[in-house]
């Protein structure tokens, strides 16, 4: 028979444990500071992107070829969700830390655990409420694709839904962290100087990795922003889905475990080096995961069908060599229209960058600097080319695969010219209006009509 807390375990209401923490949290200052802090940084990026977009579709007009090069999504999409990214990065930690912090400094967060729920219940009952509250920030980056679409911009629904996601996840990752810092520190302070710490650190790893060792290199495709930037190519990866839900369910355990306020112990130290050790196994297992989806609507992160079709009937292992420097043009030129490419569609690719006598910043002479090695078997090509249009006949005639002439895309791009001031009185006016109402009316006491208690059938 199960004991009487077990039962009252189970059949705990939900329901008022949500409306509590959407209350709190609607009450507090946090979110609504984070908004109106939105409204003039979303409306800065948004009026400079169609700034220098419509710049770009006057030149456009008079060269038509250039034209192809016009993206929405380059041009104003990520332009505009990267100041909302920043934001999010050193704002919301703060909305997700005040969702546990405000309590634990009050003495409240001892009343909640004596209710009959457990505590991964009361996490992610909070973390439902702090994504509720992401999903307010963005209405002002969510209210820029309205704009852009009311002055005739193009959107197309696929890439668009696939940077939402994107953004999404990050939120998902960011509120985990706040809410896995909140848990272990004593105080909000404290908490917003771990969540920050872990946030910034990411950053400053893609910052060292440039030009570094290529383990430093490796460790900097793993952290959030890196997953982030093949959101805002079009590339919807499933390693990249993956490992943000893991992570994210990561800090969400970690705060599970050390919600409850009680000294450090064995048995909760052991509990988070299992936590750790399992996310690395799963970590382990994401990144061999095979699922790429290219939501881009030039198909930038894809080569044509005919040349995919081609180079999935390669079986032994490619290995490429490059002679240059992680921070020279040429490498990441190759990087985006060709080896990433390779890599989605061959698993057994290798790539390799050589140690050279010469940098780009560097005038020492190396006659290899700059060739690219490609080692098929015990067949061997080289060139210097980072155009797929030369290298892919190499790999072709390097491995006896045989390739009609691909078909080059059909994006035409969409060059506009449009007026992006008007949105200033939205995003300097009009919103920041709407924000504080929506901050007055949470203010105002609740009148309660009717009170229901949920034990009086007991």
């Amino acid at each position: 028979m199960p004991s009487p807390d077990l039962i009252s375990r189970r059949h705990a209401p939900l329901t008022p444990l949500l409306a509590k923490e959407l209350r709190d949290l609607l009450a507090g200052r946090a979110l609504w500071a984070v908004m109106l802090l939105l409204c003039p940084i979303m409306g800065y990026g948004f009026v400079q992107a169609t700034a220098l977009y419509s710049e770009a579709s006057r030149s456009a007009a008079s060269f038509p070829e250039l034209a192809r090069g016009l993206s929405p999504l380059d041009g104003v999409l990520v332009p505009t969700f990267g100041a909302f990214y920043v934001a999010v990065t050193l704002l919301f930690p703060f909305v997700a830390i005040r969702a546990l912090g405000a309590e634990k400094q009050n003495g409240g967060l001892k009343l909640l655990l004596q209710l009959p729920y457990r505590s991964a219940t009361l996490i992610v009952t909070k973390l439902v409420a702090v994504l509720a509250g992401w999903l307010l920030a963005a209405m002002p980056a969510l209210s820029a694709l309205a704009l852009w679409s009311l002055l005739g911009g193009h959107l197309w629904p696929a890439e668009t839904l696939n940077l939402l996601l994107g953004h999404l996840l990050y939120g998902l990752l960011i509120a985990c962290i706040g809410l896995f810092a909140a848990a272990v520190t004593e105080s909000p302070a404290t908490a917003a100087i771990l969540a920050l710490a872990f946030t910034l650190g990411a950053w400053i790893l893609d910052f060292a990795a440039a030009g570094q060792g290529a383990w430093l290199r490796r460790l900097a495709e793993l952290s959030p922003t890196a997953a982030l930037r093949g959101f805002e190519t079009g590339l919807l990866s499933g390693p990249a889905v993956l490992g943000i839900l893991t992570a994210s369910a990561t800090f969400g355990a970690l705060a599970c475990t050390w919600l409850r306020p009680a000294p450090p112990d064995r048995r909760r130290m052991a509990l988070s080096a299992g936590i750790m050790v399992g996310t690395l196994a799963v970590g382990a297992l994401v990144g061999q995961a095979r699922y790429y989806l290219d939501t881009a609507e030039d198909r930038r992160n894809s080569f044509s069908p005919v040349d995919e079709a081609a180079l999935r009937q390669v079986t032994k292992p490619l290995a490429v060599t490059i002679y240059l420097s992680p921070e020279d043009p040429r490498f990441a030129d190759f990087n985006r229209q060709v080896l990433s490419k390779l890599r989605r569609l061959m698993p057994g690719l290798s790539a390799t960058l050589a140690e050279t006598s010469k940098s780009f910043f560097s005038q020492a002479d190396d006659d290899r600097y700059g060739l690219i090695r490609y080692e098929y078997g015990s067949a061997q090509a080289e060139s210097r080319s980072t155009s797929p249009r030369e290298v892919l006949p190499l790999i072709y005639e390097l491995t006896g695969v045989t390739a009609s002439p691909s078909v080059g895309t059909n994006y035409v791009g969409y060059p506009i010219v449009v007026d992006g001031h008007m949105a200033a009185l939205w995003f300097y006016g009009v919103l920041p209006t709407i924000v504080v109402f929506g901050w007055w009316l949470s203010r105002r006491p609740i009148r309660l009509r009717r009170l229901r208690a949920t034990g009086d059938s007991s």
